[in-house]
């Protein structure tokens, strides 16, 4: 087996141990005498993974019966349309903090449901052009009274900048997280949201799904109107099953929540932030590394920096890339450097950067 250190920010890296038993169950799940995804997903066995995988979760995040765990196809970015749809009516008006590329989107996409539907998507706090990144602090956010939900994005893959405290929304308006690139990862009360949501494909298990927890009473506010599959309420009254789920997906989604809960979750916070710390001393060590986010908005999941020039950064890349560190380019709209860490990085990569780091700075500066 030779495996390479993916710092890829998603798809990315999975625990060994869930690949390695994913490996075993593949042609014969437990005596079923078939693999999971040729199971039916109304069969006896399959239920049995999809209802752990939800318990498992409501677990680890602490969220309770009055919440909906649900399996929706299409990603983190099939959930910028459906909120607005489901929740932006007529005359309504729904907040959004602007930080970067990915609450930008989701801003975009409700403003075009409020341009048709006669209602207002409002951008509350925009530091998405801000360099060094970093996220709006509380004083900055210019909340609406009244609005029918406040959407925020808790950490920004691309610029590498992270909400360290959960902005508080106005009074009675639901708060909604897109928690895609930084779920499971630390300490969060996830109580305080009404919705959140992430794409699996990052801290949670294989790409094409995002897994959305979400407040029954909020289900219950949702468009009647619009296309049943895009309804929130279809999935919940059918415990994510009206169609044929993405078993495998949610399979492998259920061995990483088992695998969370075999470490121990406050072990793996401790250990994300070890991680990322590692490789920030090395960027805080000299001028020959330069981070790209606010320290005081550094992500432990994406750690973005630059060198002095371009033809440095491709020199660092093509020779990480030949020690076996795959995906440290950083994103194609901004460039850089991009060391994703996320929960089932190894220590041993990190490491192993960190080296590396060391010994290039060492020739190169």
């Amino acid at each position: 087996m030779n495996r390479v250190f993916n710092f890829s920010a998603g798809p990315a890296t999975l625990p060994l141990e869930v690949l390695e038993a994913a490996q075993a169950d593949m042609i014969d799940y437990k005596g079923a005498g078939m693999s999971v995804m040729e199971m039916s997903h109304r069969g006896k066995d399959y239920p049995v993974i999809h209802d752990r995988a939800i318990a498992d979760f409501k677990e680890l995040t602490g969220i309770g019966d009055d919440y909906d765990v649900l399996f929706i196809q299409g990603g983190g970015s099939m959930q910028f349309a459906m909120i607005p749809m489901n929740f932006l009516g007529a005359g309504m008006s729904a907040d959004y903090t602007n930080q970067g590329t990915w609450s930008g989107k989701a801003l975009k996409e409700a403003r075009k449901v409020a341009a048709l539907r006669g209602a207002t998507a409002n951008e509350v706090a925009n530091c998405a052009k801000d360099i060094p990144t970093r996220m709006p602090t509380q004083d900055e956010l210019k909340w609406n009274e009244g609005a029918a939900y406040a959407h925020i994005c808790t950490n920004e893959t691309i610029s590498g900048a992270q909400f360290k405290t959960i902005p508080a929304a106005l009074p009675g308006v639901p708060l909604i997280g897109d928690m895609s690139s930084d779920i499971l990862s630390c300490e969060r009360d996830y109580t305080k949201f009404d919705m959140f949501y992430a794409g699996a494909q990052k801290n949670l298990g294989p790409a094409g799904m995002a897994v959305v927890a979400i407040k029954k009473e909020l289900v219950a506010k949702g468009n009647e109107q619009i296309p049943v599959m895009l309804q929130y309420r279809t999935h919940a009254d059918n415990n994510s099953m009206f169609n044929t789920p993405p078993t495998y997906s949610i399979y492998i989604f259920g061995l990483v929540m088992q695998w969370i809960k075999k470490m121990g979750k406050e072990n793996l916070f401790k250990l994300n932030i070890e991680k990322a710390k590692k490789i920030y001393d090395v960027i805080d060590s000299s001028e020959f590394w330069r981070g790209t986010a606010k320290k005081e908005f550094r992500s432990d999941m994406n750690i973005t920096f630059r060198l002095a020039t371009e033809e440095l950064e491709k020199k660092f890349l093509d020779e990480a890339k030949a020690l076996g560190m795959s995906s440290l380019k950083g994103h194609r709209s901004v460039g850089g450097i991009r060391a994703t860490v996320y929960n089932a990085f190894p220590m041993e990569g990190v490491d192993a950067l960190v080296k590396f780091m060391k010994e290039f700075e060492a020739r190169n500066g």
